[in-house]
């Protein structure tokens, strides 16, 4: 059996997060035209190069310059030119440059201001983009998802920040999260962003002072949303567009007084995350944020957590600017992906159906309708984890080809497979690179689970399966 890579296939990140949950940090990166129209237009912003570390570059005067002649007594002054001030471009060498997909996921934390501990996820949102194709997939996971969480006990997926923060977990409550994702919905999570809902009010506050615009399509009332004190508001939205501040858009995006519930919420922090980003790129937005980025990116550290670095997150920034609104798609793991069943303990829990959530991902992250069918549709359903059990008996045979033209593809495909424990036999060029979407080739008479769990690892449709005869790629 042969995997065959076309661009990238490793693991996946996300430039959206840039724009709503770090935008503190992220934001700054799609100001890049408007610093150089401000900069044109003779507007100092000093204090934003200085915070990325860019020295202005300085024209000398030319030396054989005509002297200056003395204005006589009388004589009328002739204005002159103020100084040119020099164009620097902030961003300059701040590009993703890595051809891989990269997920990442966001989470947000219902800490209060001025409270310590633990605390289960509030919001999950897994960001996929692919850099080359320059699209961008959305997929909200529900926090009453019953699953496995590593180390433990089964338990709803919310909880799987709250024990890694307790438990030690290397990395934290993020990176146990990341790991409950991967482990049980097969999706590939190396990035991660934590934030608490006082980030998401501060940023809302600098980069939109006349607040941000949703459109509910029916009203919401709500008496009983819990407030910062413990105790409960009522808090409605008519239907309609209408514009938010920064603590009613909060309560927008969490209240799940709908008849749809969490999933109803789920669609809504998408459109309040869509919403924040088609702010972000007008030039109010950025105007409003660009003179605060330092101190704000000082201010609300020790309010996140992350483990991607400044750059990483001004380089993402930079892409998603970059994708356009028809490249973003999104989904919501909603009733039609899960069963609802009851806990001993008497909790209403969301156990996940894997056979309904592939077409889901399929069409989320690769574009792939929902209508589409594969051979593979009628196979029995298994979780991620239970793929794996059944693939390392199988034994098969893994090649990988760079089918992208990419130096050194294969070989870094091989190694971060070989990290998740997969063996890779062998690596090479695919003939004739054309840098198709990748797709795993098996020469077997039936589709082996190997070729199942390689596609649930590598986050791409089991459409992509085929069978094939020798080919004279492998000595298959």
């Amino acid at each position: 059996m042969r995997t065959l890579p076309s661009w990238a296939f490793l693991i996946a990140v996300v430039a959206l997060v840039g724009a709503t949950a770090l935008c503190s940090v992220g934001a700054f990166a799609f100001a890049q035209q408007f610093a150089v129209d401000l900069g044109t237009s003779g507007v100092q912003v000093a204090a934003f190069t200085d915070f990325l570390g860019v020295q202005p570059t300085v024209t000398p005067s030319p030396t054989n310059a005509p002297p200056t002649e003395t204005p006589r007594p009388g004589d009328t002054p002739v204005p002159t030119a103020p100084p040119a001030t020099a164009t620097v471009d902030p961003l300059a060498g701040y590009s993703w440059d890595d051809p891989r997909r990269i997920n990442i996921l966001l989470m947000g934390i219902d800490q209060r201001r001025g409270e310590t501990g633990t605390f289960r996820s509030d919001t999950m949102i897994v960001f996929s983009v692919d850099p080359v194709r320059r699209t961008v997939g959305m997929l909200s996971i529900p926090r009453d998802l019953w699953v496995q969480i590593p180390g433990y006990q089964p338990n709803r997926i919310n909880v799987a920040n709250d024990l890694g923060d307790s438990g030690g977990y290397p990395g934290g409550g993020p990176a146990l999260a990341a790991r409950t994702v991967r482990e049980n919905l097969g999706i590939n999570i190396e990035k991660y962003l934590r934030i608490n809902f006082d980030v998401f009010e501060r940023v809302i506050d600098l980069v939109a002072t006349n607040g941000i615009e949703v459109c509910p399509e029916t009203e919401i009332d709500d008496p009983d949303y819990p407030d910062a004190g413990y105790g409960f508001i009522a808090v409605y939205f008519p239907a309609g567009c209408q514009r938010l501040n920064a603590e009613q858009l909060l309560q927008y995006a969490r209240t799940r007084a709908t008849e749809g519930g969490d999933f109803d919420r789920a669609a809504r922090q998408q459109e309040v995350i869509r919403s924040v980003r088609d702010e972000i790129l007008t030039a109010g937005g950025v105007l409003n944020l660009l003179a605060q980025i330092p101190a704000l990116y000082t201010e609300l550290t020790g309010s996140y957590q992350t483990n991607l670095t400044l750059e990483e997150i001004i380089s993402l920034a930079v892409l998603a600017s970059e994708i356009p609104q028809e490249n973003i798609r999104s989904g919501v793991i909603g009733v039609d992906h899960v069963r609802f069943e009851t806990t001993v303990t008497g909790d209403q829990v969301l156990v996940p159906l894997h056979g309904a959530l592939r077409p889901l991902f399929q069409e989320v992250f690769d574009g792939v309708g929902s209508d589409s069918t594969s051979d593979t549709s009628s196979t029995v359903e298994l979780s991620p984890a239970e793929l794996r059990q059944q693939a390392e008996l199988e034994g098969a045979r893994i090649v990988v080809f760079n089918n992208a033209g990419v130096a050194g593809l294969a070989g870094q495909t091989r190694d971060w497979l070989l990290a998740r424990g997969v063996r890779v036999a062998g690596v090479g060029d695919y003939p004739a690179a054309d840098n198709a979407p990748t797709f795993i080739r098996t020469y077997t008479t039936t589709i082996p689970l190997t070729a199942r769990y390689l596609a649930s690892l590598l986050n791409i449709p089991e459409s992509r399966i085929e069978r094939a005869s020798a080919d004279g790629l492998t000595d298959a």
